[in-house]
């Protein structure tokens, strides 16, 4: 009896680090500003139960000035991009849409640099890096969810409702809207005028969406009229969703 009792002990122990193993997982808006060493991750929903999570990235400084993004992960998945901190620069300007339109269909930083805005570009791939390793890590940190909790995470699942198409002197405006519980966690253009100030105008109201939680918002100077479609489309959505 005496002998047994160092044995179950040794076994006890060399299944201590099978049961501790956890593999790696894979890569899955504040204004706070985050030191370039330490990007910051915050849950959106508190104790919602919801699965969203909101990732800033590192402050990359450029020639142009500093770069810094904040990613919204829907579980794995990048819903959304905004900008914490951009050069004032046209290029610039004309720029972020696109990063952000490639960065929702690559999943990933590998998107292209957009022509004129080198430099801007390489800033923010690196910030949005950054936001995508740290929110991999966080992933990989968390204890997998037991049988007890995953009612509650298939009740907070995402849902898109498309807003109205609202025609405007300018063009036809149309969003999109990803909802994570009640709560907005990103917006997409389905439908827009094609016309530089609408082009400047979009990452400004969906910024302003998802701060607001709502169609309350600003109406952004040289783009009223996109600005009054998008905020009509917005509102059919969230009525939509109900």
């Amino acid at each position: 009896m005496k002998r047994a009792l160092p044995v179950l002990v040794l076994s006890i122990a060399g299944l201590v680090p099978v049961w501790l193993y956890e593999p790696s997982l894979g890569i899955t808006s504040s204004e706070a500003s985050t030191p370039a060493s330490t990007p910051s991750s915050t849950s959106s929903s508190g104790s919602s139960g919801s699965s969203s999570t909101v990732v800033a990235g590192t402050t990359v400084t450029t020639e142009k000035g500093d770069v810094q993004v904040e990613v919204t992960f829907a579980g794995s998945k990048i819903s959304s991009v905004r900008m914490l901190k951009q050069p004032n620069h046209p290029q610039t300007t004309a720029a972020v849409p696109v990063l952000i339109k490639e960065t929702l269909a690559a999943q990933s930083a590998d998107i292209d640099t957009v022509s004129g805005a080198t430099i801007t570009s390489d800033g923010y791939k690196e910030s949005l890096q950054a936001a995508i390793d740290s929110q991999a890590d966080s992933a990989a940190s968390s204890p997998a969810p037991s049988a007890s909790t995953s009612a509650p995470a298939a009740e907070s699942a995402s849902k898109v409702v498309s807003g109205t198409a609202v025609d405007t002197e300018k063009g036809t405006v149309q969003v999109e809207v990803t909802f994570e519980g009640d709560t907005i966690a990103s917006v997409k253009m389905l439908q827009q005028p094609n016309h530089p100030q609408t082009t400047a105008a979009v990452p400004v109201l969906i910024e302003e969406t998802l701060a607001a939680q709502s169609a309350d918002i600003d109406t952004v100077s040289g783009a009223t009229i996109t600005s009054d479609g998008y905020k009509e489309s917005l509102q059919a959505a969230i009525d939509a969703k109900g």
